[in-house]
């Protein structure tokens, strides 16, 4: 059993100037999405896994090396996060069912060497809704500069019988920024954050 993928959309954003101000470096963020074929579209189904297992591996492994390779190298995406839009003749189960397994992100953790938990959004919406796609530190989820939000839509994707799966990846944080991070927030609280326990 084989994912139906009807087409591979990449989208790669380089943010030169924000806030009225160079950025030191340029600010990437990029996406690599599969449109597949939903293979539980328009009846309920109680037994996902079957597909889910043959599935997962299969678009983990295509999606991850088309972000490596787009990136330049694992080591270079900072920050990551995962997406899935349904069609309407589908249920959010479905795009959950997709992209929340270890048979699915664990190939994207293990190339960015990759520490945090893959932050995400599950959706569902007609062609061209737009996807969102959350992303955090790969090593450091109170690391705000790092929260940043990639969004694109496909004019075409996904039909009412399939399922959009993304991946997203950026090479660094906002440019500028500076409205410090949870470590910074613990302190000001009164909070020492080199000791768990006071927290």
């Amino acid at each position: 059993m084989q994912p139906n993928i009807r087409k591979i959309v990449t989208f790669d954003e380089e943010v030169l100037v924000e806030g009225f101000r160079a950025a030191e470096r340029p600010w990437r963020m990029f996406a690599v999405a599969a449109v597949v074929s939903n293979p539980w579209a328009g009846r309920y189904v109680e037994d996902l896994r079957p597909e889910i297992l043959a599935y997962g591996p299969v678009l983990g492994q295509m999606l991850t090396d088309r972000m490596v390779t787009l990136a330049g190298g694992g080591e270079v995406i900072e920050a990551y996060g995962k997406a899935a839009v349904v069609g309407l003749d589908g249920e959010v189960e479905h795009a959950s069912g997709l992209i929340h397994t270890l048979h699915f992100g664990n190939y994207y953790r293990q190339a960015v060497g990759a520490k945090s938990y893959l932050s995400f959004t599950n959706t569902r919406g007609p062609a061209n809704t737009p996807i969102m796609v959350p992303m955090m530190d790969k090593n450091d989820a109170g690391r705000r500069s790092h929260y940043l939000t990639l969004q694109f839509a496909i004019p075409d994707a996904p039909r009412a019988d399939e399922i959009v799966v993304v991946l997203g990846g950026a090479t660094s944080g906002r440019p500028h920024h500076r409205i410090g991070d949870r470590y910074q927030d613990l302190k000001d609280l009164g909070h020492d954050v080199d000791n768990p326990a006071s927290v």
